[in-house]
């Protein structure tokens, strides 16, 4: 457009005598753009006034201005009830975060509980074990000692039925010992 301008000017340009001239731009001229505008109002205007043109044109710049507050107004208020929502469903999150956080807090607890009940009982058993072994190998050590002394009082025993003891003697005591077991063999026949 820019261009079709400076072609008008360049053909009509006459230098200026001073400060008085002519504009022969015609599209840059306020005449030509009023002629043209009265006359579009005239032609498509006709039969219609001017404050009645004048007036629709304000009453639906109004209905326009009214529609759009309506809907800024709706927007809002669609908004205001969106944050309202968000912020109930934070306050349900952080609700939520904490009761999550106290039952965390009070399972770590009983866990620590259980696992301290657990570690009591292990050292219980342990003890139990610990002592169940000691008394075996002290019942064993005894046991030994018994064993020991009974053969030590048998050899002690023998020796001195040895030494006391004549051939006579020795068989006789055989010969009851014989028929002991011979009178126990009857027996549980």
């Amino acid at each position: 457009m820019k261009n079709v301008t400076d072609s008008f000017v360049s053909l009509g340009h006459w230098p200026s005598a001073g400060s008085f001239g002519v504009n022969t731009d015609i599209l840059a001229t306020n005449p030509i753009n009023l002629s043209v505008v009265i006359g579009v109002l005239i032609f498509f205007g006709k039969g219609v006034c001017a404050s009645c043109l004048l007036t629709d044109l304000l009453d639906n710049r109004k209905q326009k201005i009214l529609n759009t507050i309506r809907n800024s107004e709706e927007l809002r208020g669609g908004a205001i009830e969106q944050l309202e929502k968000a912020r109930a469903r934070l306050r349900k999150v952080e609700i939520e975060a904490e009761q999550f956080r106290v039952n965390g807090y009070s399972e770590i607890e009983r866990e620590k509980l259980n696992l301290i009940n657990s570690t009591y009982k292990t050292l219980e058993q342990l003890e139990n074990y610990k002592n169940e072994t000691i008394q075996f190998e002290q019942q064993k050590a005894i046991n030994q000692v018994r064993q020991r002394v009974f053969q030590q009082a048998l050899r002690g025993a023998l020796g001195t039925l040895n030494s006391c003891l004549n051939s006579e003697l020795h068989l006789r005591t055989i010969s009851a010992n014989i028929g002991m077991l011979g009178a126990m063999k009857e027996i549980t026949d």
